[in-house]
């Protein structure tokens, strides 16, 4: 088995029921890796697992779904064990969770803090923590952030604040984890169309997103479209491996760091 090929690897990836995560989840199974653990948030997403789960095995991979809220660490703990139990250590491990909460920061409630900053930074942080305990040696470890840590913006600082620290947590991560071979990296998709982009946004502000980007022009939604997005995240968990500690903006030219 190739170092860094994704042939015959074992993956898990959060938030990997539907939307970027299904996509990434079908494509990896789809390039020979061996078996894929997803998790999902919520019972309303268990159908969408089932999917996913059956899309996976028809593409020759062993396939198991879990269902957790990753916001605490036992949680976090619970799903690397099982995924473990399950299917074997992973060697790649993917963090796809994330909630977005668009509101003039002078609005935004203690509870509505707390909930973004558990679900964004805290389920970042305990899974990069896990994903070093149990990722193999020579393994690939991927975040999901957002472009918005690219932009000067306002109405967004509960979101891209709490995806922030995610840089960070990051970095100090591929350093502690290197000497093991292991690659870490953060990616920042710009808007996407799917449905957790839609309810935080009105009209008007749809209407910009697709327009915001520099090849807005040339995509069939203006947006960032997930299609775009899956090649960069499988080159980064195979032969993409020397980049680490990065954030990568995946947008279009929506954002600049």
């Amino acid at each position: 088995m190739a170092k860094h090929s994704i042939e015959g690897k074992v993956v898990l990836i959060a938030g990997g029921a539907k939307n970027l995560g299904g996509l990434i989840a079908r494509d990896l199974a789809a390039h020979g890796a061996s078996a894929v653990a997803i998790h999902y948030n919520s019972a309303s997403s268990k159908a969408d697992a089932d999917a996913t789960v059956k899309a996976i095995e028809a593409a020759g991979a062993k396939a198991v779904a879990f269902q957790a809220d990753l916001t605490g660490a036992v949680a976090m703990e619970k799903l690397f064990a099982d995924t473990v139990a399950a299917v074997g250590r992973p060697d790649i491990a993917i963090n796809t969770v994330g909630k977005v909460l668009k509101k003039p920061l002078a609005e935004i409630t203690e509870a509505e803090y707390d909930q973004m900053s558990a679900v964004n930074a805290k389920s970042a942080f305990f899974f990069l923590k896990e994903a070093g305990r149990h990722v193999r040696d020579d393994g690939k470890i991927v975040t999901l952030v957002t472009s918005l840590l690219g932009a000067f913006t306002p109405f967004y600082a509960a979101y891209a604040g709490t995806k922030a620290p995610v840089e960070h947590f990051t970095r100090a991560a591929a350093k502690e984890y290197g000497e093991r071979g292991i690659s870490v990296t953060a990616v920042g998709p710009g808007p996407m169309d799917t449905p957790f982009f839609y309810p935080a946004e009105g009209t008007e502000a749809v209407a910009y997103h697709k327009g915001a980007a520099a090849l807005s022009p040339s995509s069939k939604t203006g947006l960032t479209d997930i299609e775009d997005v899956v090649p960069f995240i499988r080159h980064l968990v195979s032969d993409g491996w020397w980049i680490t500690g990065q954030t990568i903006l995946i947008n279009g030219g929506y954002t600049t760091k």
